[in-house]
């Protein structure tokens, strides 16, 4: 199959005829460097990419880039939020699990090797461009889970009938591709509004206030002054769900803030605060064009400086992972929810969005696992000098000043020790004794739990 760069018509030829499928929708141009016409290398591999496909889900889109090598072969190049894994067509005659039987987190073990399902989801195919090997339309629904293993990557592909399409490759980085023709900064800030360009103003679809954004980088913004959700994955920003002018989180960091890291300059796209039911504390999205993402934590023991990982480290499921020669141990099991977001991410983020986290430590050095019903990602965490958050951004910062105990929690810490303490004298006072301990119990417990609700916590 495929797309006329010119005036979009889908073509598919068969053995004899060359058959006319209609248009195919434009691609949303993003922050990739990649284009048709790229070329690189795959160790001694050259390849060239032909064809592409965007893939849109609830939460936002990723392009698949068809490779043809100089050998005939060809691959496909995945490319979401700067990470990317090469990987090919392989028969497998084991059998494979339903789709509908994958949860992000568990196990499969194919071609003799154990991975882990990183991603299961159905997506839409909303763009094509250039070759394809197979007939896609518009709205072609794909089915897909993907695992990991180390930098090992294995994609099931179910869209079609009659079982899974298998493909087997790796994580890479884009400079060991060598890669040769690549969109330059110039091209990408010719073309604004499809493109990426510097950080810019969007006028929110709900109230008209401006909010700072990345064309094609940033898929979902929350307006820092109605607190409406905006899609803007598509052409045209939408409003998601209305929302509410809302008092601004006292954030340390302020959105659109600017800091010098490594020499390049990022801007502060997005913050938001998650609880674990107790403790509370806070997370900065940055961005520079054609870095990676980086992410701030920060919290009342200080700040952290964090990574999403595109090679995973290995867990034994129980205590111990491993991670380039560093053994970690399991220091907590918890579920983080979003008490608040504001400003714009390459996902959508929602109040309430809940993950199941598991956290490893080596010294200064942090794994953490998230999983969702839908995704599991693995980052890295070191400890951040809180004077090196001030040198990159040339501001003062102050330590977390937002309450980091749940009022339930401060009040369960006073009331559990005084009735250990006092159980045994409370089983020999007069039953008017115990109803008026019970009262005092009350008293302190139930206005907690109302501040609690008023805050967002949960027990």
């Amino acid at each position: 199959m495929a797309v006329c760069e010119y005036c979009k018509t889908t073509v598919l030829k068969s053995a004899d005829s060359i058959i006319n499928l209609g248009k195919m929708s434009e691609v949303l141009e993003d922050y990739s460097p990649l284009q048709i016409g790229t070329s690189g290398q795959l160790g001694q591999r050259s390849f060239s990419l032909i064809g592409r496909l965007q893939l849109q889900y609830s939460d936002g889109f990723w392009n698949e880039w068809y490779a043809l090598f100089d050998d005939g072969s060809s691959g496909w190049l995945s490319d979401a939020s700067g990470q990317y894994t090469m990987s090919f067509g392989k028969s497998t005659g084991a059998p494979l699990p339903l789709f509908e039987k994958l949860i992000p987190g568990r196990t499969l073990s194919v071609a003799g090797q154990t991975f882990t399902a990183s991603d299961v989801r159905t997506a839409k195919c909303t763009g094509g461009q250039g070759e394809l090997p197979f007939k896609v339309g518009q709205g072609y629904s794909a089915r897909v889970a993907d695992f990991r293993a180390g930098d090992r990557f294995l994609t099931l592909d179910y869209s079609d009938e009659g079982g899974a399409r298998v493909y087997v490759g790796q994580s890479v980085e884009l400079p060991d591709l060598k890669p040769q023709l690549l969109r330059d900064a110039a091209t990408i800030t010719d073309s604004a509004g499809h493109f990426r360009g510097k950080v810019s103003a969007l006028t929110c679809p709900s109230c008209g206030a401006p909010v700072k954004c990345v064309p094609g980088v940033t898929v979902h913004i929350v307006c820092p002054n109605c607190h409406a959700a905006v899609d803007t994955s598509g052409s045209v920003a939408t409003v998601l769900a209305a929302g509410q002018a809302v008092e601004r989180e006292p954030f340390s960091l302020e959105l659109g803030s600017e800091a010098t890291i490594a020499g390049s300059r990022y801007t502060l796209l997005g913050a938001m605060r998650r609880t674990d039911g107790e403790y509370a504390w806070s997370e900065y999205l940055l961005y520079s064009p054609g870095k990676r993402f980086i992410w701030l934590i920060e919290t009342s023991d200080g700040w952290q400086s964090a990574e999403v990982l595109d090679r995973w480290p290995a867990w034994d499921a129980a205590g111990h992972a491993t991670f380039e020669n560093h053994n970690y141990s399991k220091t907590s099991d918890y579920q983080a929810r979003v008490l608040f977001a504001v400003g714009s991410f390459n996902w959508r983020v929602k109040v309430g969005d809940v993950v199941h986290v598991t956290e490893f430590a080596s010294g200064p050095l942090r794994l953490a696992a998230e999983v969702s019903h839908e995704e599991m990602t693995w980052s890295r965490s070191s400890i951040l000098p809180v004077d090196q958050v001030r040198a990159w951004f040339g501001v003062q910062v102050h330590a977390d000043q937002h309450p980091q105990v749940g009022y339930r929690a401060m009040a369960r810490k006073v009331l559990y020790p005084m009735l250990i303490a006092n159980a045994i004298p409370l089983g020999l006072v007069t039953a008017n004794a115990l109803v008026y301990t019970l009262l005092a119990v009350a008293a302190i417990y139930i206005p907690a739990y109302f501040l609690d609700a008023a805050d967002g916590n949960k027990p």
